[in-house]
């Protein structure tokens, strides 16, 4: 054999292992689902509630096509996205039957290209002030897609670094998109907790008043405010605390893959 030969060989070797790799991960990312599935099913049997009623948001933040594919192939179809260049980019290599939630800090320069390169986005999780409930409003109506449904994104840790409405300003916000964006529909209450990524109790509670005073003020039940609270490091506690849609990345697909920074 030459070298020439032995080197394609290699090259073949190479390419089929990291085959071998990407589809074992995949396997274990199926896998990772079922068992966050049989623990959001606990979780919900003990706050008195089914599995039916807890959305799990399967974040595939930093993640290949491939890799989500492999979960939608299992069942899931709820999928969410912290940046607008990655969902524009994933969204139309992908079924189209997938419920696309935008979790991330949304710009206003940004709502348009989300918008239109997402016709199947469900949800913008994260309106955390007027200008950007506006923004989102005309551009549905300009585009002339169904209506948008949103929650309102709430800081419940009072830490700067975070985004979101503060707890006393919830309701008018909430109001705001409720009774002033026809083009909108109020969908419920999100936050993120700490800065680690984890909450606390607090930080449930919070939401949870922010939803009773919601729910007075416009004249609705609480079925009708979902509470989008709990990650990967506190879901269950988010469900027994009354979350009905949970946002889970890690903990489905592995630590996400920054990629490395190249030297300047």
């Amino acid at each position: 054999m030459n070298n020439l030969e032995s080197r394609d060989g290699e090259r073949a070797e190479e390419a089929e292992q990291s085959s071998m790799a990407a589809s074992a991960m995949d396997g274990v990312a199926a896998a990772a689902l079922r068992s966050v599935l049989h623990r959001v099913q606990q979780a919900a049997e003990r706050s008195g509630r089914g599995p039916h009623q807890i959305r799990v948001v399967a974040v595939s933040k930093t993640k290949s096509v491939s890799l989500i594919r492999e979960v939608y192939d299992s069942g899931h179809r709820c999928f969410g996205e912290n940046y607008v260049q990655e969902i524009i980019e994933k969204a139309p290599q992908l079924p189209e039957d997938i419920e696309w939630h935008f979790i991330g800090n949304l710009q206003s320069n940004k709502v348009k290209p989300l918008l239109t390169g997402v016709p199947n986005l469900a949800v913008v999780e994260t309106v955390d002030d007027e200008k950007i409930a506006d923004r989102l409003d005309r551009m549905v109506a300009t585009i002339g897609r169904k209506p948008l449904k949103v929650m309102v994104q709430v800081n419940t840790s009072g830490e700067e670094s975070k985004s979101g409405v503060d707890p006393a300003a919830c309701v008018e916000l909430v109001k705001h998109v409720a009774l002033g964006c026809p083009n909108l529909e109020f969908g419920g209450l999100m936050t993120i907790g700490m800065l680690d990524y984890t909450s606390t109790p607090e930080n449930f509670k919070t939401l949870a008043n922010c939803r009773s005073e919601v729910c007075k003020s416009l004249g609705i039940t609480e079925e009708q405010c979902e509470l989008s609270m709990g990650m990967s490091g506190d879901f269950e506690l988010a469900i027994e605390m009354g979350s009905t849609n949970v946002r889970i990345g890690s903990t489905i697909f592995g630590a996400r893959e920054y990629p490395k920074k190249q030297p300047k």
